[in-house]
């Protein structure tokens, strides 16, 4: 984890409870602020300190010319931030504050597409390749919600579902689309009925967990001579070439 994944460049309001700040990140190492109104209105710019604390979330700290020592817990994935400072007469402040970003950062820097197709990728093959009824419980939310009817809903029984796989399960993934916090891969599925069936699963992630599951599955048919088949093995190496 570093701190190449902090927004430089973007430009946002946070909203407490009592005022709002317009912050522009310029750099890891500066930063300017304008609170326009309220008991603690003026403006700066501040040297700062980031320091990578999870994926998408920084710790930012700083010393305005009064005194006053901040140190802001910055949570780009949620939406917020959680302020602490202490100002120059010691009077110290816990302050919530929601995120609107009025311009972007200069570079992409939310990353959760990419991190949350990778998890869904784990858990897929883990679970559905090498039947790693383990894996379960480090991939997946304790209040994991399944949506499948003919699957027993929690992790519990996720967990035993996956330790009775039989053998001839074996899960081919392919084309991966993620939006946000929520990830569909298309892929097919043996075993798991008496012929092969191509399935889309929808992932809803938490806290970097697996916290809630859709999908829809079919029977693999033929197709007519020529014609685009329903599931290609190769398909998420071409998604990815596409897109390099």
């Amino acid at each position: 984890m570093s701190v190449a994944g902090f927004p430089v460049g973007q430009e946002m309001n946070v909203t407490y409870p009592d005022f709002k700040v317009s912050l522009q990140l310029q750099s890891v190492t500066q930063m300017s602020f304008d609170i326009a109104d309220g008991p603690f209105a003026h403006k700066e710019t501040v040297s700062i300190q980031v320091q990578p604390l999870s994926n998408g979330i920084f710790l930012v700290s700083w010393v305005e010319e009064s005194g006053a020592t901040v140190t802001n817990v910055q949570d780009f994935d949620r939406g917020i931030v959680h302020s602490f400072v202490t100002l120059p007469g010691g009077r110290f402040l816990r302050m919530v504050g929601s995120i609107e970003v009025t311009r972007p950062a200069d570079l992409p820097s939310d990353d959760r597409p990419e991190r949350n197709k990778a998890l869904v990728l784990d858990a897929m093959t883990a679970l559905f390749q090498q039947r790693d009824a383990s894996a379960v419980a480090r991939l997946y939310a304790p209040n994991y919600v399944q949506h499948n009817p003919v699957i027993p809903q929690g992790r519990d029984a996720l967990q035993k579902l996956v330790s009775e796989l039989a053998e001839d399960v074996f899960y081919e993934p392919g084309m991966l689309i993620a939006e946000g916090d929520y990830v569909a891969i298309h892929g097919r599925i043996r075993g798991w009925a008496p012929s092969p069936q191509v399935v889309v699963d929808i992932f809803r992630i938490e806290n970097n967990r697996l916290a809630e599951h859709w999908d829809v599955l079919q029977n693999e048919a033929k197709v007519a001579a020529g014609g685009p088949s329903m599931f290609e093995v190769d398909e998420r190496a071409r998604q990815v070439a596409r897109r390099t």
